[in-house]
């Protein structure tokens, strides 16, 4: 069986800060309430997405690996993760304020979670009036001072907050406290883990179930970095029709690309395999003499074994990620 470029049916995540967005911005189909997040591409054990058409279809990315190995997601990636998936894609829409958390590394997350660490990055699609994110501290802490900020419900006065709009970009490597401000809505790349130390949650209730999160402070506190740093925002410019370099980390890369009639792409150099999600417009993708479309809240997943294809679009604008 010949393998093609894949979209997988989205799992919706009810959040107590989710709200509409996911539906009317970018045209998901579910009828619950309170969604925040759509998990696009997903290898997390008990959370896997499902190929939504095709011969494939049904398959999980585990299945897919076990059957075409490094024909699916390149040989250094299998040779590296065997049959785990190294990338969770998401879109996050954040009606009131996400808590302030922190995710731990590799090494702490393998320790005791048994589970890959969460460096991550945001792509912000869109923004209200106003609207911010919260990455990092303004102001330089130690383990004593933190401990006290929060004691005294006083930890976001410590914390850097930025206004966003369309575009703006954020790596949160591990270790970097953060939380998402009401009114975004973004696509967020990262490793596959679903390990979160909540900080701060706003004393809230959850509606669902009756009572306040869990905070994970004790877990929290030697995972973060109290340091103060220069900027947070990432810094990257857009040239049409090329792969802008946005986010290079040792757990991904990820590019954006503006799409303005068409543009040829060759994958021999990548030995791995690359995930579309368009942020804004719509495409069409041309491979191996089939045509796929994909519009503003979609994601597909170009096999590491499919080389050669085309992009068209007037005005599309793509995140390129892969390992």
């Amino acid at each position: 069986m010949n393998l093609y470029p894949l979209k997988f049916t989205p799992l919706y995540k009810y959040r107590i800060w989710g709200g509409e967005k996911l539906k009317t911005v970018l045209n998901k189909d579910y009828t619950e309430e309170s969604i925040g997040e759509s998990w696009e591409i997903s290898g997390v054990e008990n959370d896997e997405t499902l190929v939504a058409e095709g011969l494939l279809k049904g398959k999980s990315l585990k299945a897919l690996i076990n059957e075409f190995k490094g024909d699916f997601v390149g040989n250094n990636v299998y040779e590296t993760f065997g049959d785990k998936f190294p990338l969770l894609i998401k879109f996050i829409d954040a009606k009131t304020p996400l808590s302030i958390q922190v995710h731990p590394n590799n090494e702490i997350a393998k320790e005791r979670h048994n589970s890959f660490g969460k460096n991550e990055m945001w792509y912000v699609m869109g923004a209200d009036k106003d609207a911010e994110l919260i990455v990092g501290f303004d102001e330089k802490i130690n383990q004593k001072d933190y401990k006290t900020h929060l004691e005294n419900n006083t930890i976001l006065n410590v914390m850097h907050h930025e206004i966003v709009e369309k575009g703006d970009t954020f790596y949160i490597p591990t270790g970097r406290v953060h939380a998402i401000g009401a009114g975004v809505l973004l696509a967020e790349i990262q490793q596959t883990s679903d390990i979160t130390y909540r900080i701060y949650d706003y004393d809230r209730v959850d509606a669902k179930t009756g009572e306040k999160r869990e905070l994970h402070n004790d877990l929290a506190i030697d995972v973060i970095d109290y340091e103060v740093h220069d900027a947070y925002k990432t810094d990257y410019k857009v040239e049409t029709n090329k792969s802008n370099t946005l986010v290079h980390s040792p757990y991904f890369k990820t590019n954006i690309i503006a799409l303005d009639g068409a543009m040829k792409k060759d994958y021999s150099n990548v030995d791995s395999f690359v995930i579309y999600t368009c942020v804004e417009g719509a495409a069409n993708l041309s491979c191996n003499g089939e045509r796929y479309d994909i519009k503003k809240g979609e994601t597909i997943l170009i096999p590491a074994s499919l080389n050669e294809l085309e992009l068209e679009s007037k005005g599309a604008k793509i995140l390129e990620s892969y390992y």
